[in-house]
Order: C-alpha cells, then structure tokens, then sequence
C-alpha cells in the first residue's frame, strides 16, 4: 500500500505551485510532435524492409526531436529534485522512485515499441543523474558539456546523446535557466544562429566523401545543431502573435507528455499493422497516421486538463513516486514541480 514515509522529518505532501513554466510544456509538446513521425515507421519496420526513409523526414525529423526530448527531462528532473529538497531530508529517494516507476513503464513500453526511450531514460537517470545530483552549478554544467561532446565523439547512435543531454538539462535546471526565459531573447537568438551555422557547415561535410565513422559523428552533430535551431526558434516563436496559439495547442500535450508517449504506440502499433504499414513503403499512410494521432492527443489533452491536474499516467507517477495516493486535481489546481512532467 501506498502510506509509508521515508522518514519522521519527511513531508510527504508534493508542493503545488500556481503556475508552470508554459514554455517549456509548449516546447515539450512540440518535440512529441516531431517524434512520432519517425517512431511509427521504425517501430513498423519501415526502414528495414523499404529502403531509405523520405528526404523531408531523413532531412527535418530523424534525430531532430529526440535531443529536444532529452534535455527537457532532464530539465524536469532538475526541477523536481529541487522541490523535493525543501519538503525532504532525503529527496533523491523520491528521484530514485521516478526512475524506477519509469523504467517499469518503459519496460512494457518495449514490448510494442523496440527501441523506446523510458527504459533508457531510468537507466540513465540512475546511473548519471543520481550521482551528478551532488554537484552544483558550473561544476555539473562542465560535466554534462563534456558528456554531450563524448556522446558524439563516441558515434554509438542518438542514445549515446542521452548521458549528456540529461546531464544537461539538469545543469540547467539548477542554474534556474528555465525560470528565467522570458528574458533570455538575446541568448536564444544567438543560439539559433550558431546552431543554424553549424548545422549547415556540418551538412556540408556529410555531403563529402568522408569515411563512415565520420560520416556517423558528423550525423550526429547534425542532429544536435538542428535540435538546437528548432529549439531556439521555437521559443522565440513563442513570443510572437502566433505563440499564444502554438502554446494553446501544445501545451496540453507537453503536460500529458507521458501519457501522450506512451499512447501513441498503443495507438499506432495496433492502426499501423492493420493499416499495413509494416515492411512497406507506404510514407504517405505513415504521415498521415501520425497526423491523426497528434490531433486525437491535442483534444484529448485539453479536455482532460480542464477537468483534471495531471494526465493519468503523470498521476500514477506521483504517486509512486511520493508512495502515496495522491489527488489527480482540477485544472485549477494542476501542480507539480514547474515544467517537470
């Protein structure tokens, strides 16, 4: 049962602050956005049997999102952990809880989807961030800078990204760097600018005749430029007239991001094989299959959240998380730590 505290001193009660960090949500729905169009055709084996996937989603979508995906994690678990800090002698516990509920949901996550990240995600958090939890400020961001450049110098794959991305966010999250976005225009323009710099440099070499271990860290590299781009633009595209309209459309679905997850494969895993889609080369069908799901999550999404504080699965992770049955909340109430999912 779900009512034993860590400790005589622990204040088991999660804190419930008024407002969350919309940006990051917004942000955090957008890279679901440019996910699914990539998970669905390799989880279907589109890759395998079909040939090489479509210029427009090998070019904008492969790898793009996922770095995104990363650093927004690890962005919450930051968040988290510092809330947890001031009703606990022992926060890590709580952490330590997170990741293990996460790696259950992972687990079976794995078995429609291959290759899905939450089970690498609790990995990860256990045996990265736990340890890196215990440094501070420019020690931790030197560390996780330091990871993401081993992660592509190491050209083991996206995941190898995933060390130093968590790393990452959970430097930025410590230093407050999400509190403080609104004025951060400046930072964000040149962010977007070096990245976008970097990317095109870098897709000019990969166009070069260079040797394949190159060619797979130069991917890499590519991959992380345009996160990076996207990331700032997208932000800085939250300021405008259009942003009020983006963030009502996403940031529902970045504060059900588990939920949205890990439904879409239930969604298309079963839609998918009925449709077809595996081994073949029917992109357009994919496309449109995701396109489908994204707007079933958007309305899901925001009609759940005017009734209630959490997605399900985010409320089940609470309350393992705190050990406790916890109240799911009215969209009035909707808490948490801000900006973590």
């Amino acid at each position: 049962m779900l009512t034993m505290p860590d400790s005589p001193t622990t204040t088991q009660t999660p804190v419930t602050p008024k407002n969350r960090i919309s940006a990051l949500d917004a942000l955090r729905g957008f890279a679901l956005c440019g996910i699914i169009f990539i998970n669905i055709p390799q989880t279907m084996g589109m890759f395998t049997y079909a040939g090489q996937l479509p210029d427009p989603l090998r070019i904008f979508f492969l790898g793009r999102f996922y770095p995104i995906f990363y650093l927004l994690f690890g962005v919450g678990f930051g968040i988290f952990l510092r809330s947890a800090a001031k009703r606990s002698t022992r926060p890590r516990v709580f952490l330590l809880r997170r990741f293990a509920a996460l790696a259950v949901l992972g687990g079976v996550l794995h078995l429609l989807q291959p290759g899905e990240v939450l089970l690498p995600f609790a990995i990860t958090g256990l045996v990265v961030l736990l340890p890196l939890s215990y440094l501070r400020g420019r020690a931790l961001f030197t560390v996780a800078v330091s990871l993401t450049v081993a992660g592509v110098l190491a050209g083991v794959g996206g995941l190898g990204l995933l060390p130093g991305l968590f790393a990452l966010g959970f430097a930025l999250a410590d230093m407050r760097v999400p509190e403080s976005l609104d004025g951060r225009r400046r930072h964000l323009l040149i962010l977007g600018a070096a990245a976008l710099v970097t990317g095109l440099v870098t897709y000019w070499l990969i166009m070069l005749p260079l040797p394949d271990p190159a060619q797979i860290r130069l991917g890499m590299m590519l991959s992380l430029a345009m996160a990076c781009c996207y990331l700032a633009l997208f932000l800085l595209l939250l300021r405008t007239r259009a942003g009020h309209a983006l963030s009502w459309v996403l940031a529902p679905m970045g504060r059900m991001a588990l939920t949205n997850y890990f439904s879409a494969a239930v969604l298309f895993v079963p839609i998918g094989t009925a449709l077809g889609l595996r081994g073949s080369a029917a992109w357009s069908t994919a496309v449109a299959l995701g396109v489908a799901i994204l707007v079933v999550q958007a309305v899901v999404s925001s009609l759940w959240l005017r009734r209630f504080g959490y997605g399900p699965l985010e409320w089940a992770w609470r309350c393992v998380t705190y050990w406790r049955m916890l109240p799911i909340g009215g969209a009035a109430n909707a808490g948490g730590a801000r900006g973590a999912t």
